[in-house]
């Protein structure tokens, strides 16, 4: 008996000839060496402070965020670890005098996390390690920015409603948030948001329950 032997033609986002044909997988293989482009210069971060990437990545968070946020369970979820994962960086860090723990009143065994004054220092200069992508989007005309916020929004807005991307602190997910006839508008601030107003992490985001 002879076997047919059927090969399916590849879907992958990286075949090259589908990309060719397919827009898709062109902006899919363009967000993946932007990616890239983070990693490398976290990576390059890290390595000049003699630290991890994650370890860079929490330093900066608890930096820009408030208390309530700076725990390991929340850490956990922003950056999908297991909380294992991030409190042994968290006592690393503490060990080489970055951060401290701030025990809760009301519960001994639960503490949030805050930076030291070397903590602070380390996080404001590493925090601009992305200006390297972020300084050519200068060049770029104003309506052109609005285009591509308001994609990468959608983008990482169904990422999180499939449960891939879980922590989100934007408009859409936001119970503050409504689009009233085509246009967005923040219960909170009582103001239409134009597309250049929308937030990507809002200090005053209120999950949808």
């Amino acid at each position: 008996m002879k076997w047919k032997i059927v090969i399916k033609k590849m879907i992958s986002a990286f075949n090259v000839n589908r990309q060719n044909n397919k827009i898709d997988g062109k902006i899919v293989v363009a967000l993946e060496r932007i990616a890239e482009a983070f990693r490398v210069l976290l990576w390059n971060e890290s390595k000049e402070n003699s630290l991890s990437p994650i370890q860079i990545q929490i330093l900066i968070f608890i930096f820009f965020h408030a208390n309530d946020k700076c725990t390991v369970s929340y850490l956990a979820k922003e950056f999908n670890l297991s909380k294992p994962t991030i409190s042994e960086s968290i006592k690393l860090m503490e060990q080489k005098g970055f951060i401290k723990k701030i025990a809760d009143a009301a519960d001994c065994r639960s503490y949030s996390i805050a930076l030291t004054a070397a903590g602070k220092l380390t996080a404001e200069k590493s925090s601009n390690f992305a200006f390297a992508i972020e300084k050519p989007l200068g060049s770029l005309t104003g309506e052109k920015k609005e285009i591509i916020l308001s994609a990468l929004l959608d983008l990482i807005y169904d990422l999180n409603q499939k449960g891939i991307i879980t922590v989100q602190r934007m408009c859409f997910t936001c119970s503050n948030y409504q689009k009233k006839n085509g246009k967005h508008f923040c219960n909170l601030l009582q103001s239409v948001l134009s597309a250049n107003e929308l937030r990507v992490d809002c200090a005053e985001h209120e999950p949808v329950l």
